[in-house]
């Protein structure tokens, strides 16, 4: 069985699971709603701003905003969503029965990361599928619009990195939760004393999750901050795959 039958079997799992339909129809109802908020705001203000030669557009006030409230909403949906993929293995005894189908913990790693990440991208496209349902009579920046869209992605793929770490180490599903959402809020917030302390490019800032995202949603780019997602990603699969490796050789 290779990595991609076990995402296979995974996303069935996600599909029968009524938690996953829950977060995702109540997410995106909250998110339909503001995105209903913001528009109505646009509006309401568009003759203001039609003096103004570098206002402000569509982009800027509804669809990054819709973009960073589904930022907020990921770090308690994520832990949610992937708390029991590995300890809920574990809590029910089929996590040997795994390791005697000959299925290594790299596969096992990266088949439920592939399924979990296939979940987030789609509860992103249909949250963007909201701005885009109006591109065609709104000035849309598409270029602003994909940068933030690539920090999304890159930011929820790196918060199921972690919530998966957790679950490999945690006994009980709840406690996985519980975990991944101290350390992704840890890692959004760790530079506020920082700022507070008016220090910026420090190493305490570059550690911040918000440092990285944060200028993808203003539409800006850069290698460095793809990076740090790439690695935060690949140090949590790391992390779990070496745990479930030390539990297969404890047998």
């Amino acid at each position: 069985m290779t990595a991609l039958a076990v995402a296979r079997l995974e996303s069935r799992r996600l599909r029968v699971r009524p938690l996953g339909w829950v977060l995702a129809a109540l997410t995106l109802a909250w998110l339909a709603w503001n995105f209903t908020l913001l528009l109505g705001s646009f509006l309401s203000t568009q003759v203001q701003r039609a003096a103004l030669p570098d206002g402000p557009g569509f982009t800027d006030l509804v669809a990054v905003p819709l973009l960073a409230q589904l930022a907020q909403l990921a770090f308690v949906v994520v832990p949610l969503l992937g708390m029991s993929m590995l300890a809920g293995e574990r809590r029910n005894g089929t996590l040997p029965l795994l390791f005697a189908a000959g299925l290594s913990p790299s596969r096992i790693v990266l088949g439920k990361y592939l399924a979990l990440v296939g979940w987030l991208a789609l509860w992103l496209l249909l949250t963007l599928a909201m701005p885009l349902a109006l591109a065609g009579s709104t000035d849309l920046d598409f270029g602003k619009l994909a940068a933030a869209t690539l920090g999304l992605a890159l930011m929820l793929a790196t918060l199921a990195a972690i919530t998966l770490a957790c679950s490999s180490f945690a006994p009980h599903p709840a406690i996985a939760a519980a975990v991944a959402l101290v350390i992704g809020l840890a890692l959004w917030s760790v530079n506020l004393g920082a700022q507070m302390a008016g220090l910026n490019g420090g190493v305490i800032n570059w550690i911040a999750m918000s440092s990285h995202l944060q200028p993808m949603l203003r539409g800006l780019v850069s290698s460095a901050d793809v990076l740090w997602f790439v690695l935060a990603a690949a140090l949590a699969l790391a992390l779990a795959i070496r745990r479930l490796a030390g539990e297969k050789e404890r047998g």
